[in-house]
């Protein structure tokens, strides 16, 4: 399987995952930018929605979505607990807490990574993170992790997601509870080791 990613964006969570469930993949750059990939290949010609992250399959197939594919890597792998058994209760709350994460946090941040946002615009989507950010809160506040006391798909969503916050300089302060997962995530070896391999760290701790 090859990954394509972007260093830093939301493919970084699905690179993340496929480090904790231990599945052999490659990874290739995409610029954003430009549109092509670190092999020189047009990447809307291989996912013609144009964004990461893209999951090719050595059929050629191509699965794209985040939330999709954080859900598939974790079923290739059930044993490293990534996500609960598909038909259960409990995957409908990861589906639905990856749902909040992708509609609520996720897309409230595009804006404010573009640079002809105005003004108003985006105060207005920061407070809206602010309010957002109120409900992770209160959970993170309860239990270490999102749906509980075992790390999934959901709590490295998150943690990427909530890594922009300093690039669009939204203050984030009044969350302890986000403050401490954060930090709690960043220590994982296979966080460690994906944020390595993109360049965002000089090297990854030793597993």
């Amino acid at each position: 399987m090859k990954l394509y990613y972007s260093p830093g964006a939301c493919s970084l969570a699905s690179h993340i995952v496929a480090h904790e469930a231990g599945i052999p993949f490659h990874i290739e750059k995409v610029d954003t930018a430009t549109g092509r990939t670190a092999g020189d290949a047009d990447f809307r010609a291989i996912n013609p929605k144009g964004y990461v992250p893209a999951l090719q399959f050595d059929d050629g197939q191509l699965l794209t979505e985040g939330p999709a594919i954080l859900q598939f890597l974790a079923d290739q792998k059930p044993e490293a607990g990534l996500a609960p058994a598909n038909g259960t209760l409990a995957r409908y709350r990861l589906q639905e807490m990856l749902g909040y994460i992708n509609s609520e946090l996720h897309k409230s941040y595009s804006p404010l990574f573009k640079p002809d946002t105005p003004e108003a615009t985006r105060e207005e989507r920061k407070a809206y993170l602010q309010k957002r950010y109120g409900v992770v809160e209160t959970i993170l506040a309860k239990q270490p992790w999102l749906l509980g006391d075992h790390f999934t798909v959901a709590d490295a969503y998150l943690f990427v997601v909530t890594n922009w916050a300093k690039a669009v300089k939204l203050d984030l302060a009044e969350f302890p509870a986000l403050a401490t997962f954060q930090q709690r995530v960043a220590a994982r070896p296979a966080v460690q080791a994906a944020m390595a391999a993109e360049g965002l760290i000089k090297s990854a701790k030793a597993a």
